[in-house]
């Protein structure tokens, strides 16, 4: 039987050791390189299986002296014993220190870091300017000062709440949008890995068992004026020769939205044609949107285009017509709507007193067919069948007896 080794080595024969596997005892071992290098080892049985755990270099700087390599191997040696793996140990403690390494950083990431990154990797597919700006417009004012240096993992219900409460009454348009980007913001974080659990900015079977829904609070309806009413206002609007004036009627004649007529340049349009061009990056679904002109919106066109400046509804200064200015102008006539709700007047004259197909009406105000089968198969634009509905439309604006119809004034508005 071999005689079992005990402290074999000294000092002196690691130094001059060569190249090969050389025993101390009780499982530690001296592995020299050919290239010289040499480290210490630690050799157990556990399970019926060899493994050997590595115990550090045993030359050069930082080396592990002789004595110290013996009191590490002994003590694995009390832990085999026990049936503890070192080996597993050992990765458990690497795979400990790595999450917990993880942890500090993502307590560093701030709900605001995310936010601007989020922000920065999206806007470009962002339709316009303003509905970036209206992104860090909303964060700085409304959750910024909030949650902006909490880390983004800690955000919780009672932090959107926090953001949420003071407004949800008394401005609940920006509100639900301050909502709808919270929860944006945090599922990206959680996408990252930022943070984990359920989204504390949800609506369905969270916020909404909170806050009241926005159905039941004053919300911000277009005012639309009658039908029935718009050929006196149109007749009387044509009575004025102002730029607002213009631009009122052709935002009316052709069912535009306010941004996209304030924002018409005269590349866009064709007289010849009758045809304007509003191009995606202008259009609320960012699809480019051809719109007939009837005969009158071509008049208002001619009018003005001896000016021709590159908008086509210029501001005094030379820069585009102020959005301020159309909403004015209706102040001004003492008519309690909105610009935008003139669409809502066309939209119920043509359910109401035309045979017009419903498509062909959604299409004239540019809204995206919602039924994605039938989207995937209407490739054109009803483009003819749109210029009998405008010409139409623009000939009720224009029937006789407009001038004896009554447009409702504001009430309580002063004379």
């Amino acid at each position: 039987m071999p005689r079992k080794l005990s402290n074999a080595l000294t000092p002196l024969a690691v130094k001059n050791a060569k190249p090969g596997r050389h025993a101390d005892g009780g499982g530690l071992h001296l592995l020299v390189k050919e290239s010289g290098a040499r480290s210490w080892v630690y050799r157990f049985m556990l399970k019926g299986k060899s493994r050997d755990v590595g115990l550090g270099a045993a030359a050069g700087p930082g080396a592990v002296t002789l004595s110290a390599a013996r009191d590490a191997a002994d003590a694995l040696r009390m832990k085999v014993k026990a049936g503890i793996d070192p080996l597993q140990e050992r990765q458990q403690q690497a795979i400990d220190a790595l999450a917990a390494a993880q942890a500090a950083q993502i307590a560093g990431i701030t709900f605001k870091a995310v936010a601007e990154a989020y922000i920065s990797a999206n806007e470009d597919s962002w339709r316009n300017g303003k509905h970036r700006q209206q992104w860090r417009n909303t964060l700085s004012t409304y959750v910024y000062p909030v949650i902006g240096l909490l880390p983004v993992a800690d955000v919780d219900t009672s932090h959107v709440l926090q953001i949420l409460e003071p407004i949800w009454k008394a401005k609940p348009e920006t509100a639900s949008r301050v909502r709808g980007r919270l929860e944006t913001i945090l599922d990206a974080a959680k996408a990252r890995g930022y943070r984990s659990g359920e989204n504390p900015a949800r609506w369905r079977g969270h916020i909404a068992q909170i806050l009241p829904a926005r159905s039941r609070l004053t919300r911000g309806h277009h005012k639309a004026l009658p039908y029935s009413e718009v050929p006196a206002f149109t007749g009387s609007l044509r009575q004025r020769n102002a730029t607002a004036a213009h631009a009122l009627e052709f935002a009316i004649l052709t069912a535009a939205r306010t941004s996209e007529v304030l924002g018409a340049k005269w590349s866009e349009v064709d007289l010849e044609k009758r045809l304007w061009t509003v191009p995606a990056d202008r259009m609320k679904a960012g699809r480019e949107h051809r719109i007939p002109l009837s005969p009158r919106a071509v008049e208002i066109l001619e009018t003005l285009e001896p000016l021709k400046k590159s908008w086509v509804f210029p501001s005094d200064k030379g820069g585009k017509l102020s959005s301020m200015a159309m909403s004015m102008l209706l102040r001004r006539m003492k008519i309690d709507v909105t610009v935008h709700g003139f669409r809502s007047s066309f939209r119920d004259w043509a359910a109401e007193c035309t045979g017009y197909a419903h498509e062909v009406c959604e299409m004239a105000l540019a809204h995206v067919i919602e039924n994605k089968a039938e989207a995937a198969y209407r490739r054109g634009d009803m483009f003819e069948k749109r210029r009998r509905l405008m010409v139409d439309w623009a000939n009720y604006c224009a029937r006789d007896g407009a001038a004896g119809a009554k447009v409702s004034p504001i009430r309580g508005a002063a004379a």
